[in-house]
């Protein structure tokens, strides 16, 4: 039989890759073949995507899998969360693309709850408050530049936009939708009453699609400058739900760290957990491949290390962060890696060290002092967040699944295990690339389940485990 490649492109807010995927025998196969960088632009104070930039790397991609002779059957887009674009009746972009660090979100949550209960609004969709959420950036946009709305006649998260470049369809895909904070937990849809209710344009928002579906061709236009044709599926497009495809284990006993710039911890569940208790711990029912629910608290994640390496001009690999964090374990102080003023600060080392002195704890001042501080305080949130969880579902987790770039930071993991007292399970690395192949996989009959290609997965990667 002939292989049958796949392609996922998967962007994430620092960098982008295209990875064929392929079985061969009985495994998943990958080949990273083309890499790209990416961040948000600082344009006159604003933080903003270059949408067109983005789209030249994707088409840039797809014609090394021509010159290298790998043509896919189909391929599939995912990104973060949260972002969209605003397009106009001859679907041009509306304004700036906003990135999500950006601020201008500062007081619109209050805006949103003149409107509708915080308690409400999490009780129908389930989501948890974080100020970049589309529902806040929207209202953003109504309070500042209502005229965008006026004029916008389609609405689309980012990968949904790339996909409707690349195909002329326009398609809203379910699990990056559910990051917006404007879909009905318990629907499944976009929830209209909500939408009317803060002045959203109902027009912009249609149908929801699930990973999986056939999105169509691509233009003839990109066809012949790619030099071939294949078709676009949607895979799970929020990298988080693709990555948490790719959890080498099924069921609900399942706990999982998708760890990376962000470390979205959490369980995968059957039905949302709206209650008083989960909104107070300030977890999240995002949803998942085949209506699952990832029931899961977002933690700061390695964004912190990797600003500061940034900051030390890349000095220092993060293998030497982790050996001089190791030499310096000793160093007693810890911040909230939640807490706002590490989102987005000029210096994040000014950010730590500015939270340690006002909690009157000592201020770490060489490279080592900083990532003890970072990794101990990071591995600490987990063991806090384990807690919760199982408080929430009444269940007791033996291991901890880490998948994503941070299951290769084998520091924090070993961290990981000391601070929780539990198993760490580590890898897949390229966990978000694999379930957006997967999704295009099972479409295509390579796998029949979510549970058969899980297992495949287990069988194709190496998963170290770390023991407590």
């Amino acid at each position: 039989m002939e292989r049958q490649y796949f392609l996922a492109v998967d962007i994430g807010a620092s960098s982008g890759r295209h990875m064929l995927g392929y079985k061969e025998n009985g495994k998943i196969c990958l080949e990273e073949i083309y890499r790209f960088s990416n961040g948000m632009d600082r344009v006159d104070g604003k933080r903003l995507w270059d949408t067109n930039r983005l789209f030249r790397e994707i088409v840039n991609g797809l014609k090394k899998c021509k010159e290298i002779g790998k043509i896919p059957v189909s391929m599939g887009i995912d990104t973060w969360a949260v972002d969209y674009v605003l397009l106009d009746e001859n679907d041009q972009i509306l304004g700036d693309t906003y990135g999500y660090r950006d601020s201008r979100t500062e007081g619109m949550d209050e805006e949103v709850y003149r409107l509708i209960p915080e308690r409400a609004l999490y009780e129908r969709t389930g989501i948890q408050k974080q100020m970049f959420n589309t529902i806040y950036q929207l209202m953003s946009v109504k309070k500042k530049t209502p005229e965008l709305l006026e004029k916008a006649e389609s609405f689309l998260m980012l990968p949904d936009y790339f996909h409707f470049l690349l195909t002329g369809v326009k398609k809203q895909e379910y699990t990056n939708a559910t990051s917006s904070q404007l879909v009905n937990a318990e629907t499944c849809e976009w929830d209209m009453d909500l939408i009317r209710l803060l002045g959203y344009p109902e027009k912009l928002f249609g149908p929801l699609s699930m990973p999986g579906t056939p999105v169509g061709p691509l233009r003839p236009e990109i066809a012949k400058e790619v030099g071939f044709n294949c078709n676009v599926v949607l895979p799970a497009t929020h990298d988080t739900g693709a990555a948490v495809m790719a959890v080498p284990a099924d069921g609900d006993d399942t706990l999982y760290i998708s760890s990376g710039t962000w470390s979205l911890m959490g369980v995968e569940s059957l039905t949302p957990n709206s209650s008083e208790t989960a909104q107070a711990g300030n977890f999240t029912n995002e949803g998942g491949y085949d209506h699952r629910y990832r029931i899961l608290k977002n933690i700061m994640g390695l964004w912190m290390i990797q600003s500061v390496r940034q900051e030390l001009d890349c000095r220092y690999s993060f293998a030497e962060l982790c050996e001089m964090a190791e030499a310096e374990k000793a160093f007693p102080s810890r911040v909230d890696v939640n807490d706002q003023v590490f989102l987005a600060p000029d210096s994040m080392q000014d950010a730590i060290r500015n939270y340690v002195r006002v909690k009157g704890e000592l201020v770490p001042e060489t490279p080592g002092q900083m990532a003890t501080v970072i990794y101990q305080s990071l591995a600490e949130s987990y063991a806090e967040t384990l807690k919760q969880i199982e408080d929430l579902t009444g269940k007791s987790y033996d291991c901890i699944y880490v998948i994503g770039g941070g299951a290769n930071a084998m520091y924090l993991n070993k961290l990981t295990a000391e601070k929780t007292g539990r198993t760490v399970m580590a890898g897949p690395g390229e966990a978000t690339a694999i379930g957006n192949l997967m999704a295009q996989m099972i479409q295509a009959g390579e796998f029949a389940s979510l549970s058969e290609a899980r297992r495949c997965v287990r069988e194709s990667f190496d998963i170290a485990v770390v023991r407590a």
